[in-house]
Formats: C-alpha cells, sequence, structure tokens
C-alpha cells in the first residue's frame, strides 16, 4: 500500500480536466466557427415568441410556423388584442398549442404593462415574464442581445454530462458547472457548439460515435467500451 496525497490528486484532477476543455474547445471552434441560433426573427421580440414556441419542439416546425404568425401578428400589442383561440390555432402544429399561447399572450400583456412593449436584456427581468426560463431567457440574451448566456437544452445536457463537466440531471445546476469551467465571454459559442453536436452527431437515440471528432475526449465512450 501506498499514501495517495489527496491534495495532489485533486490538483492534477483538475488540471486533467482544463486540458481536456481547452482540447474540446478548439475542436468545437474549429467544427462550428459560425454558430449562430437557428430561431429565424427580425427583433428581439420575435426571438423570445419562437423561443417559446421552440419548447418540445424544433425549430424547422417553429421556422415553419413563426412567420406565419408574425404576419398576423408580431408585436405586443398586436398579441394582446388577438384572441387565445387565434393563436393556438396558427401555432398548434408546435405542440402544447395552449399553454404557449397562454404564455405568450401574458407575456405580451407584461411587456406592455411593465416595459413598455420593449424585451428587456436581464436575467431577472426576462425570467419573470410569463413562459420564460433560463433557457428561453439566455436564447434572447445571446441572440438578440449580444450578451452573455448558457443556453442548457436537452442537447447541451446530455453532451454536458457525457463530456464530464457535470453530473446533475437539473438544467440550472448544468448551467451553473459549465459556467465555472466555460469563460464567460464564449458562453454564447460553447452552448451552441454543443446544440451543433447534438443535432447533427451526437443525437439522443443513436449516436454517431464512429464520426465525433471528440471520441477520444468523451468519458461516455470511455465507459460504454469498459461496459
Amino acid at each position: 500500500m501506498f499514501a495517495i496525497d489527496f491534495d495532489v490528486f485533486c490538483k492534477e484532477l483538475f488540471l486533467n480536466q482544463k486540458t481536456r476543455f481547452r482540447s474540446i474547445f478548439a475542436r468545437l471552434q474549429k467544427a462550428y466557427p459560425n454558430a449562430k441560433t437557428q430561431l429565424h426573427h427580425n427583433s428581439p421580440f420575435e426571438l423570445l415568441v419562437a423561443t417559446i414556441l421552440s419548447a418540445q419542439c424544433t425549430d424547422k416546425m417553429v421556422n415553419r410556423v413563426a412567420p406565419i404568425l408574425f404576419t398576423e401578428m408580431n408585436t405586443p400589442e398586436a398579441f394582446v388584442k388577438a384572441s387565445l383561440s387565434k393563436i393556438e390555432k396558427i401555432i398548434r402544429p408546435t405542440g402544447f398549442y395552449h399553454n404557449k399561447a397562454k404564455n405568450i399572450k401574458n407575456c405580451a400583456q407584461v411587456l406592455l404593462k411593465r416595459y413598455n412593449g420593449i424585451v428587456p436584456h436581464t436575467m431577472e427581468e426576462l425570467t419573470l415574464l410569463p413562459g420564460v426560463g433560463r433557457k428561453t431567457a439566455n436564447v434572447v440574451l445571446n441572440a438578440a442581445f449580444d450578451l452573455p448566456g448558457m443556453v442548457v437544452d436537452t442537447h447541451v445536457l446530455r453532451i454536458s454530462k457525457k463530456l464530464g463537466f457535470t453530473q446533475h440531471k437539473d438544467p440550472v445546476k448544468v448551467e451553473t458547472d459549465l459556467m465555472k469551467i466555460v469563460p464567460k465571454k464564449v458562453w454564447k459559442d460553447f452552448s451552441l457548439w454543443l446544440i451543433y453536436l447534438g443535432r447533427s452527431i451526437c443525437v439522443a437515440r443513436k449516436p454517431k460515435c464512429e464520426k465525433c471528432f471528440l471520441l477520444d475526449l468523451c468519458l461516455w465512450d470511455q465507459r460504454h467500451k469498459k461496459s
């Protein structure tokens, strides 16, 4: 038996993690140099609505529905005046349309009442809006205002665990873990890179590991081989 210096062990583990991250970061940056949100929008408000619609729905479907919706109404005032049934009818293909329509209409009312119809640009204010959680708020901060925010969707959640950056399942805890590792100036890019990777290669049901440029750095792959 030999004694293990626990402090030294933890320090080496931390350094190895930093080295792995730098390699992962460089490869993601090279693979997706021009990553940006795939939700089509012409204003912060349109992006906010589109992001609410994207819950449990693909961006592709939202981009089919949103132009029809925004032709009918694209301002908070227009949504407040519109009937719930009219909003529901248009957004029905995105799923959960009853709740989404109610949230969007209520969100528009709050924007008019508290912010003169202008979408706020802080996490605290955005998450006070009906139907807006941290994920939606971070998307708006990133894409509408070019402010740092770590978006944690299902792709980011899944891949972060596979890469060993978090052990949590709760999106808020995952967001906190990633913000400790990823430099603030690239929060926006990093989350987009993982989203792109999750849509094209590290898909949920059947990941295309043989095509993944992070395979040798993936802890999930290493555990999978041992099992």
